[in-house]
């Protein structure tokens, strides 16, 4: 469905030019975010960026300094003094303990904002147990959150998120206290959940991964503002800054400069792509080479010494030194390689990104 920008009621949320200060301390920045029915965001970011901040305001449990936001087409923050409590925006949250009641059964847990809005016995529980059916929990319906996995507590939560039907889910950083592995599946659970009950939601996280599997975009904040907010794919191929491409480690970054006539060379003489020479400014630049524009190639123009080979299970990543630099390159191959060899390389400039300086 194409939605008007011009309409913000078109929405689940329609944040502008939203702003945050604690004393003379300025946390949020000029923060725009449109988020479609049905769209899942993912806010991105090393601690102390914004982003729990940002949450937190669309929440309610903060107050904008400066700057306006509708949820589902109602306005809820206003500059001027406009701010809707919690309770009164209709929205549900998924925090970072579940904050699950161990003496209450799981259809009790999931039934409890039903109970705080007044609605009797009989609705609470039908909708309840819909909402468990909804997330594949209906069988433990009387169960008790002690004797459930961490999986399936996180259903649960999420039940209770979305029984009243809201038009926005929020989830505060809720796999952070898991182990990695436990963590990659949740993610990928939460991810497919989403999409299937087709839930618009805002997703804060600090693991890259956990983003990219679960957010259809993702906005990278830092400094106290969305940097970039796009599809995953597209923040790899085309990240709109230096800051944007080292946070999300994409490549290498080379100091460096491009001539009309010999392209791009490097400050220190080891690296020379003359294919860049038409398709970017001239003058001092810095150059991404991502980990997936190198590969090994016997007719390679390029040499490296192999200073680390480090086995992932299914790969090789190759972590390479070029000379006179300190840049290193990661480069992925089905095959090891021995320590302190030199290999040759062959760079894809189609993948390449120049940022002038």
């Amino acid at each position: 469905m194409k939605i008007d920008p011009l309409n913000a009621s078109s929405f689940a949320l329609s944040a502008t030019q939203i702003a945050k200060s604690f004393g003379d301390t300025e946390v949020l920045r000029n923060i725009h975010l449109d988020l479609a029915p049905g769209e899942v965001v993912a806010l991105l970011g090393p601690s102390g960026c914004g982003k729990t901040t940002l949450l937190r305001i669309a929440a309610g449990l903060l107050t904008a300094s400066a700057g306006q936001m509708q949820i589902a087409g109602k306005c809820v923050v206003d500059g001027r003094g406009v701010n809707t409590p919690p309770e009164g925006r209709g929205i549900g949250m998924v925090f970072q303990d579940y904050a699950i009641w161990p003496h209450l059964s799981v259809l009790e847990n999931v039934a409890f904002p039903l109970r705080m809005r007044k609605l009797g016995r009989s609705a609470r529980e039908t909708r309840a147990r819909r909402a468990l059916d909804r997330v594949g929990l209906a069988h433990l319906a009387e169960r008790f959150p002690g004797t459930l996995s961490g999986g399936q507590q996180q259903r649960v939560a999420l039940a209770r998120a979305i029984v009243a039907e809201p038009p926005l889910v929020l989830f505060d950083e809720p796999l952070s206290n898991l182990d990695r592995e436990l963590r990659e599946g949740l993610a990928l659970e939460i991810g497919t959940l989403l999409r299937e009950l087709g839930l618009s939601a805002i997703y804060v996280t600090h693991d890259q991964s956990e983003a990219f599997t679960i957010a259809d975009r993702v906005a990278v904040m830092l400094g106290g503002e969305i940097a970039q907010i796009d599809t995953p794919e597209r923040l790899f191929a085309s990240p709109d800054s230096v800051d944007v491409a080292q946070f999300l480690n994409i490549g290498a970054l080379i100091d460096g400069h491009v001539c009309s006539t010999q392209g791009f060379t490097c400050s220190r003489n080891s690296l020379k792509l003359p294919d860049l020479a038409l398709s970017a400014q001239e003058g001092p630049a810095r150059i991404l080479i991502p980990r997936t524009a190198i590969r090994l190639a016997s007719d390679g123009a390029l040499t490296a010494q192999v200073l680390r080979c480090q086995f992932q299970g299914d790969r090789y990543l190759l972590h390479l030194g070029l000379d006179g630099d300190s840049t290193r390159l990661v480069c992925p191959t089905d095959r090891p390689a021995a320590l302190n060899s030199r290999i040759p390389l062959a760079i894809d400039a189609d993948r390449l990104r120049v940022f002038p300086h």
